[in-house]
């Protein structure tokens, strides 16, 4: 896989997807929108697989 797109998956999926397992969190804490507490539960499964594989897939600290 090309280095390039190591960095993209490291730099910016993976913050991305724990961005949305923090979000789906506080999503199902909050009491205000039914909407948002309806789909937190999904919007932190989709963090938590998306993170799972990408983080395979970013670059390993150490390596070149």
């Amino acid at each position: 896989m090309r280095r390039e797109y190591r960095q993209f998956i490291g730099k910016y999926v993976v913050p991305s997807a724990m961005l949305l397992m923090i979000l789906g969190f506080v999503f199902l804490c909050q009491p205000w929108s039914e909407f948002l507490h309806t789909y937190s539960v999904a919007i932190t499964l989709l963090g938590l697989i998306l993170f799972s594989i990408f983080a395979r897939l970013a670059p390993q600290p150490g390596k070149n």
